[in-house]
């Protein structure tokens, strides 16, 4: 076996985006609410964050964004599909000018020599089929997605190589209230998170099932973190290796091996917190596994042991962007704790900084399941100043993108099979926790939560610095 050395010739460099984060245009051209529209409607009036209304107009500015991205050497664009955009009431007719926007956003891709690299679902299901029967709580939305994908894919089958699928599931077992409109009254029935996770592997199963009879390759995007032991502690590793099964094996097992994490679905069985499976659910699901991992990594996380009579908790997440205000970790009683690392810094919304963990997800998991992968999301959201004279000096994303980039080049020379990273983002673009004041893009959008402006584009210094990284296939990183 000859040793790599360095990025391949055909790496894909690029940078991602999600539909309902950028494109705006919520209601223009006949398209329908999705449920992430009516989510920051809501949390716009409780936290003053925008809306998904204008986001960074990219429905109406793409060409100008496509010519950013060829100019800082994009191979591959990483965005998603608004299901509610082709089909406004999730089902029924086709929008006519919901499925042009994105036949003419391939095209220019292609003219621009950019590989189109779609997701099927970004969280935006259609606000029509929450009303209809809830959304991803009923098993009839796995029907449903599935006419979505097919029509989709087979429009897009002679265009699209790579398809990613359904965008963090483990994030919305987490963060269900914010990834899914779920009403007050099923909040307190957490079994629903892993039930709505089992639809949502019924409907990737679909989706590949699809994507493999038009030859095209389908992958997962997974929000995923190395989790290590709080202290060499015995129990401490123990907890480790329990939190793996759940928030990360329990999703990659599935998809590429076709069954659930043995230890991980047992500890919910006994908590009472499994998903219902039916007759057939899982020769269906084994029958359609993925074909490489898109990973969404930012950072890595960190568990002890947790006591028998600890209160459950789900992870907590930080509002402000100051350090430290952490609402809390996630807690499963005699399982696991997630904790805070000691060893390592986070960024202004505690998120541990961690390019080393990289490196081990990529070595962890090609052992593990021997699959390609590319990196779909990677970023330091941060506050962004627009000076005097017009710049953005963003030392701290380029610090940040140099060493997981260095991660990546090291995962490859020890064998990892790796074929594109595409970061968060390509531009600036609707947080769905912080609105426009956490920022993660290498073009600037020129606007505020409380005002869209005119949506200008500006380049950061990491736009200038990502241009020279590409140009030189990552080899100058200085």
């Amino acid at each position: 076996m000859s040793k790599i050395k360095g990025f391949p010739k055909d790496f894909l460099w690029g940078a991602s985006t999600s539909a309902y984060q950028v494109e705006g245009a919520a209601q223009e051209d006949g398209k329908g609410l999705s449920q992430q529209d009516i989510i920051n409607q809501e949390r716009r009036e409780k936290f003053g964050h925008a809306d998904a209304s204008v986001a960074s107009d990219h429905y109406h500015k793409y060409k100008e964004d496509i010519a950013l991205f060829k100019e800082m050497g994009f191979t591959s664009y990483r965005f998603s599909i608004s299901w509610a955009r082709i089909f406004p009431k999730g089902t029924g007719e086709v929008n006519e000018a919901g499925i042009q926007f994105y036949r003419d956003l391939i095209k220019e891709l292609k003219d621009n020599d950019i590989e189109p690299i779609p997701t099927l679902y970004h969280y935006d299901l259609p606000w029509a089929l929450v009303e209809k029967y809830g959304g991803w709580v009923s098993r009839e939305v796995v029907k449903d997605f599935a006419a979505f994908a097919k029509y989709v894919i087979y429009e897009f089958k002679d265009d699209i190589k790579y398809w990613t699928t359904i965008n963090e599931q483990s994030i919305i077992v987490q963060y269900w209230t914010q990834k899914c409109y779920i009403p007050e009254s099923d909040q307190s029935n957490n079994q629903l998170r892993y039930q709505i996770n089992h639809h949502m592997n019924l409907a990737q199963a679909a989706a590949v099932k699809y994507i493999h009879e038009v030859g095209a390759l389908a992958g997962p995007a997974l929000g995923y973190s190395s989790i290590y032991p709080l202290s060499c502690k015995p129990e401490d590793m123990l907890a480790s290796l329990n939190a793996n099964d759940l928030r990360n094996y329990y999703y990659l097992d599935i998809y590429f091996k076709g069954h659930y994490t043995v230890a991980a679905h047992n500890y919910l069985e006994a908590a009472g917190l499994a998903p219902v499976i039916e007759e057939g659910d899982m020769e269906y699901i084994a029958a359609h596994t993925s074909d490489f991992f898109a990973i969404n990594y930012y950072s890595s996380d960190c568990a002890k042991a947790c006591p028998e009579g600890a209160e459950r908790r789900w992870s907590g997440y930080n509002l402000s962007g100051k350090k430290g205000d952490m609402s809390g970790f996630e807690t499963h009683p005699g399982f696991y704790q997630m904790c805070a690392n000691p060893e390592l810094d986070t960024t202004d919304w505690d998120w541990a900084i961690d390019p080393v963990g990289l490196e081990y997800v990529y070595r962890d998991l090609y052992t593990r399941y021997q699959i390609p992968m590319m990196i779909t999301e990677n970023g330091l959201g941060a506050y962004d100043e627009l000076t005097s004279d017009g710049k953005i000096h963003d030392e701290y994303r380029i610090d940040y993108w140099r060493d997981h980039i260095a991660a990546t080049k090291r995962a490859i020379e020890a064998g990892v099979e790796v074929i594109g990273f595409m970061p968060w983002s390509a531009v600036d673009l609707l947080s769905t926790s912080n609105g426009y004041k956490k920022r993660y893009g290498l073009i600037y959008i020129d606007r505020s939560d409380d005002d869209p402006k005119q949506c200008e584009r500006i380049r950061k210094d990491s736009f200038y610095w990502y241009q020279k990284v590409i140009k030189s296939n990552g080899e100058n990183l200085g």
